[in-house]
């Protein structure tokens, strides 16, 4: 009797630890070969890409989310400036709850209480982050996070920060799927998930301070806001218009491919080379033709590739390939690039005939065609599915 107390007790303090008694696979889910998928595993993902109306259930919440970060304080304009940054330094925490932690501490209790828990939580990290984001980037200052015209002296998150926040983000991405979050992975879900927000941090905190000028801003304008020059090569702009082009190619391959070309490597060690060579050298070179040769502007290159993200995000995530899924590989794969770009068409130009249709003052359309696309819906989608867990219209077996 005596001897399992003291087991449940070891269990239920692993839990609270490390937020499950199992172990993180080696790969995760998202980017392994169907055949090596656990059966119980496999069978989820069929039975949610057999139905669509779970699908279609999902973007009504999403659309939810969307409506209430796009227009939550009032206007466009307002919550662009005031929400956008908020939203965009969660979404490393949102990665971190839905790739990590499989929505612990929220899947301790049941649904719908997990994703009202887990979404609590994740908003007062996003206040958390975009704090320690200012920090970084300016002066800190409460007015400049909450207030949409904080005054002429007032450090505003908006938009000198987001160059910080795209770097955190994608270095997570980075980590959690190219590189199927090894070696942090052996730390149990708790501590690892920790520790990738803190090594994303840190990436993304060198990076910025590395590579990001702001020699657009006028050094009296600077030096009025508080905005600290790091005085690197790249301008803030063209950083995270890159980083945005890079994201197309995490989500394309390890989200909307699964993977592939480079899951079918068995050993672990070419496998991460390849993959994250494959990720860095092709975004860069996909920034480089629309910067270089097509002469596109970075917040132009930064708007449709954030369409192209939350389209393959909405493809194999909220409905998660279908219909795709009931084909072979081959006409999979191709199937679900087609269906990327014309959802990804759609979003560009639904979101960008509301934006031509605003007047903005310290933002352009694109800009909130970018965060509209990427931090708006795209966190809606992995709160859904990462974190409440496609409720209440996940299939009745996944119930």
């Amino acid at each position: 009797m005596t001897r399992d107390r003291t087991t449940r007790g070891r269990i239920r303090l692993e839990c609270l630890v490390c937020g499950t008694t199992s172990p993180l696979p080696e790969r995760p889910s998202l980017t392994t070969p169907p055949h090596l998928l656990p059966a119980h595993t496999a069978e989820r993902h069929w039975n949610l890409a057999a139905q669509p109306w779970s699908g279609l259930g999902g973007a009504l919440l999403t659309a939810v989310v969307f409506f209430a970060l796009a227009l939550g304080t009032g206007s466009a304009t307002t919550s662009l400036v005031v929400l956008g940054p908020l939203a965009t330094f969660a979404l490393p925490a949102v990665a971190m709850m839905a790739f990590w932690w499989n929505d612990w501490p929220g899947s301790r209790l049941s649904t719908p209480w997990t994703g009202l828990i887990d979404t609590a939580l994740l908003a007062a990290a996003a206040v958390v982050l975009t704090f320690a984001g200012q920090a970084v980037v300016e002066d800190s200052d409460p007015r400049g996070i909450f207030q949409a015209e904080p005054g002429p002296a007032v450090p505003a998150t908006f938009p000198a920060t987001l160059p910080l926040a795209a770097a955190v983000f994608t270095a997570m991405l980075q980590l959690t799927l190219v590189s199927e979050r090894w070696p942090l992975a052996a730390l149990g879900r708790l501590l690892s998930g920790v520790a990738a927000l803190a090594l994303t941090w840190a990436v993304g905190t060198g990076a910025y301070l590395l590579l990001v000028n702001h020699h657009a801003v006028p050094a009296a304008d600077r030096t009025a806001a508080g905005l600290r020059d790091p005085g690197g090569p790249i301008a803030a702009a063209d950083f995270g218009s890159a980083l945005v082009a890079v994201g197309v190619w995490q989500t394309v391959i390890f989200i909307a491919l699964r993977g592939w070309p480079v899951n079918v490597l068995a050993p672990r060690a070419p496998r991460l080379l390849a993959g994250n060579a494959l990720v860095i050298v092709s975004g860069t070179l996909t920034y480089l033709a629309l910067r270089e040769l097509a002469g596109w502007e970075p917040a132009a290159i930064s708007a449709a590739c954030g369409c192209v993200i939350s389209a393959a995000l909405i493809v194999a995530m909220l409905f998660d390939g279908w219909p795709a899924a009931h084909l072979p590989p081959v006409p999979n794969r191709c199937l679900t690039l087609v269906l990327v770009a014309l959802v990804a068409l759609v979003l560009d130009r639904a979101l960008t005939a509301y934006a031509d249709g605003t007047d903005w003052t310290r933002a352009t359309a694109d800009d909130w065609v970018t965060t509209a696309a990427l931090s708006f819906l795209g966190t809606g989608i992995i709160l859904h599915v990462g974190v409440g867990l496609r409720w209440p219209f996940a299939p009745k077996q996944d119930r």
